[in-house]
């Protein structure tokens, strides 16, 4: 035990802003997160996947709190995620997560209605989905993990090599079986259309919705046509040397980044500098920097 805290004091991280913040994410996420379990998944007996699913079920059969067993459950995972994901730096959040989550599932029982906003199964699981995803996006966001299958999974990935995704499947599958089992194989179907959802939501929240264009143009034309682009669209170029691998010459290709809305002027600009240049538009989640959303946002 003392050297557990003397591991976590030695990295005590400093009282930034940026810590505040992600606090804040984090304690938001958790609360929207619970919001969702107990206006639309307990309601409707849909297995959230994970510790919390988990939890559900255990509920069903025994009554005991939820949020109770969802602390209780994360305890040994927690020591598993200290000794294999990163010691201090991962315990802070993730214990500021679990602690915060299990509170405000046990609390909001006193505040909401038990039978929950509606019995449709659909609504219950698009909107558990979608409410419970954008928790995990803030938590995400917080750089923080939501406990449960979240660390089970990424032990997982670490231990045997299997992708993040295949981990999840394999930690939420049994859940999701379980749930058959105690409820009805019906809405263990529904529940995998949530956590589907979630996990949609999720990854949108954290990614955020600043989708760009990345542009490869390989011509003959480099100074002209980067001309063009820097001073007629305002966007920088990079100069990349290459050379084709059927005739074995070098050539120069140009790499930038736009908006989606600037496609249309690349296509143009580059068609006046050189019409036999070939281009490659593609997709990026995301641009940091000068000219686009600023890297400490």
């Amino acid at each position: 035990m003392r050297l557990f805290w003397r591991e976590v004091l030695s990295h005590r991280p400093l009282l930034t802003w940026e810590t505040i913040r992600d606090f804040f994410l984090i304690a938001g996420g958790a609360l929207v997160q619970a919001l969702a379990l107990r206006l639309f998944l307990v309601p409707a007996q849909l297995a959230s996947g994970g510790i919390s699913g988990l939890s559900q079920i255990i509920n069903f059969y025994t009554g005991f709190p939820i949020g109770v067993m969802v602390f209780l459950g994360n305890l040994p995972l927690f020591v598993l995620g200290w000794r294999y994901l990163g010691g201090p730096r991962f315990a802070m959040r993730t214990a500021f997560a679990v602690v915060s989550y299990s509170l405000f599932l046990d609390l909001l029982v006193f505040f909401l209605p038990s039978q929950g906003l509606t019995n449709d199964l659909v609504l219950n699981a698009l909107f558990g989905g979608v409410i419970s995803g954008i928790g995990f996006g803030l938590v995400y966001k917080g750089r923080g993990t939501s406990g449960g299958s979240d660390i089970l999974a990424r032990i997982l990935s670490n231990w045997r090599g299997l992708s993040i995704s295949q981990s999840y499947l394999l930690t939420d599958a049994l859940i999701v079986f379980l749930a058959g089992i105690s409820f009805s194989w019906e809405k263990a179907l529904y529940a995998l259309v949530n956590l589907y959802v979630s996990g949609l939501t999720a990854e949108a929240i954290t990614e955020g919705s600043n989708v760009v264009r990345t542009a490869l143009i390989i011509t003959s034309q480099p100074e002209e046509v980067a001309q063009k682009i820097m001073y007629e669209l305002e966007r920088g170029v990079t100069f990349v040397p290459a050379r084709g691998g059927y005739t074995g010459s070098d050539r120069t290709v140009l790499y930038c980044v736009i908006s989606k809305a600037e496609v249309a002027r690349v296509k143009a600009l580059v068609r006046e500098a050189d019409s036999r240049a070939f281009m490659v538009i593609g997709h990026a989640h995301e641009a940091l920097g000068e000219g686009f959303q600023s890297l400490y946002h």
